[in-house]
């Protein structure tokens, strides 16, 4: 059975569609809900909504564009929304003044991937959601505003801060290794 047929069966609720559809793409869906959450658990919980959410508003997918792209759209709206309900994103006060943005030399620099997740998912709330959504899911800073309910400005800060956090991060990682 084809993509569309499956999105089609899931539309008329039928289950066997939609397990098809959630072991097609739980995989990727589940990393993604990792690096918007602080551990496993609420990625797990964050996986579930989404789905959940999927399901229900599956009906209003076009076939107009990649469906893993309306998939990730809805999951990574769906991590946001949590940490709205949550609690408000706190402004983190910060002792040095960062004007420069630190660039990762990824070409010069081996580190493990899991190792690299678990510095983002300790980032402060809202400097790992902006580095999530510009760096790894190429959001503007414009686009990030908007969903954080920030400034472009702010944005930019806070990806700066969040990139010189995680370089040192890796720097000691690696005099260690």
């Amino acid at each position: 059975m084809n993509l569309e047929e499956l999105i089609q069966q899931c539309c008329q609720q039928k289950l066997a569609a939609q397990a098809q559809v959630y072991q097609l793409f739980s995989g990727k869906l589940f990393a993604l809900c990792l690096k918007y959450s602080r551990n496993r658990e609420d990625a797990e919980d964050t996986l579930q909504d989404s789905f959940l959410i999927i399901f229900d508003k599956i009906k209003q997918y076009k076939n107009k564009g990649s469906f893993e792209g309306w998939l990730k759209r809805i999951t990574i709206n769906t991590a946001l929304q949590k940490y709205r309900q949550k609690s408000p994103l706190q402004i983190v006060k910060e002792i040095s003044d960062v004007d420069e943005v630190a660039e990762f030399d990824v070409e010069n620099t081996v580190f493990n991937v899991d190792v690299l997740l678990d510095f983002i998912q300790k980032l402060p709330d809202r400097y790992r959601l902006v580095f999530n959504l510009y760096v790894l899911d190429k959001y503007s800073h414009k686009e990030i505003a908007s969903l954080l309910n920030i400034s472009e400005g702010t944005s930019k800060s806070n990806l700066s801060r969040a990139r010189k956090k995680l370089k040192i991060q890796l720097e000691i990682h690696q005099q260690k290794a």
